[in-house]
């Protein structure tokens, strides 16, 4: 029986990983450093940010800056480009709000604290969460599945009693060997990802079927 939810933010709730990528090139090409978007797609999609910034530095040894730092000057490219369009998937945020109606719902994103903030502001769910678990609160980052352990462990229910909402195969992976079922979005036009071993495949989560997994909504 599932009894909590989770769900991934960047390409889950907010159509935002894109603006990341773009964001990182131009912090990388601000100090004339070459780089590809074959590699930012590589670089973000799935990934905590302390793992991104950790490979900027392996693959940039001129950067000096610290995590904090990177995460700074991205940001501030990240909050320009937003400006220009509405990041919000809808139907991924009503199905948050549907069953925030009934049971404890969590973000569990490889993104910060204080981005994951950010985009609760955004989407207007403030209030409906249980919590919320950012990069700086596990150690490792998906596809490793202590996100979600830890998750569970907030929740109080076993990881089976859990249900993910995840879009890469980092995430997918980590619920897999967190041993909580998942369900992955996939969105049209987005760099495809391995996500075969979820529960179901969905190009949009308004088609999510509570009822196929014993799940009671209003």
């Amino acid at each position: 029986m599932i009894k909590a939810f989770i769900f991934d933010l960047d390409g889950t709730l907010i159509d935002s990983e894109v603006l990341w990528c773009k964001s990182l090139q131009r912090v990388i090409e601000s100090r004339n450093l070459p780089i590809t978007e074959a590699y930012t797609y590589e670089l973000v999609f799935g990934r905590a940010w302390s793992d991104i910034a950790g490979r900027l530095r392996k693959d940039y040894p001129s950067l000096r800056e610290d995590d904090g730092a990177l995460e700074l000057e991205s940001l501030k490219h990240y909050r320009a480009l937003r400006g220009t369009t509405d990041i919000r998937i809808p139907s991924s945020i009503r199905l948050l709000e549907r069953l925030a109606q009934r049971y404890p719902v969590a973000i569990v994103s490889g993104s910060t604290r204080r981005q994951i903030a950010e985009a609760i502001a955004i989407m207007g769910v403030t209030g409906k969460l249980k919590f919320y678990l950012g990069s700086e609160d596990y150690p490792r980052g998906k596809p490793d599945p202590l996100c979600f352990l830890l998750a569970a462990r907030r929740f109080g229910v076993e990881p089976a009693e859990c249900m993910v909402f995840e879009d890469s195969a980092a995430g997918v992976g980590a619920a897999k060997a967190a041993g909580m079922p998942c369900i992955a979005l996939r969105l049209h036009g987005h760099a495809a990802q391995d996500v075969s071993t979820a529960a179901e495949i969905l190009t949009d989560l308004a088609d999510f079927s509570p009822t196929r997994y014993g799940i009671t909504l209003d």
